[in-house]
């Protein structure tokens, strides 16, 4: 069986990773969507394939989160806890996008 996996490098798809290679005998693809978070994605190919994916792509939707998120939201003055402006949670629908 091969899956194909939405991967920050955190914690939690990490662990999701290897179960699923584990426990599934699962080849994983893992797919990273870089949209700004620059520290985050250094060394993430390398341990993606040293946790056993067995390919990794990086899709760059830097200028199209910009534009098409974080400008409305801006504009529309989207505020989590009425302080932060949104940004993590605009992310998810374009993460689902790209790696679908």
């Amino acid at each position: 069986m091969r899956i194909v996996l939405a991967y920050s490098g955190g914690l939690d798809t990490s662990t999701i990773l290897v179960l699923l290679r584990e426990k599934y005998n699962a080849e994983v693809i893992t797919v990273t969507v870089d949209v700004g978070q620059e520290e985050e994605l250094e060394n993430i190919e390398e341990r993606a394939y040293k946790l056993g994916a067995i390919k990794h792509y990086t899709i760059d939707a830097k200028h199209e989160f910009v534009e098409k998120y974080i400008l409305p939201a801006i504009q529309l003055n989207g505020l989590y806890e009425e302080k932060y402006p949104l940004g993590t949670a605009l992310a998810r629908p374009l993460i689902a996008e790209k790696v679908a």
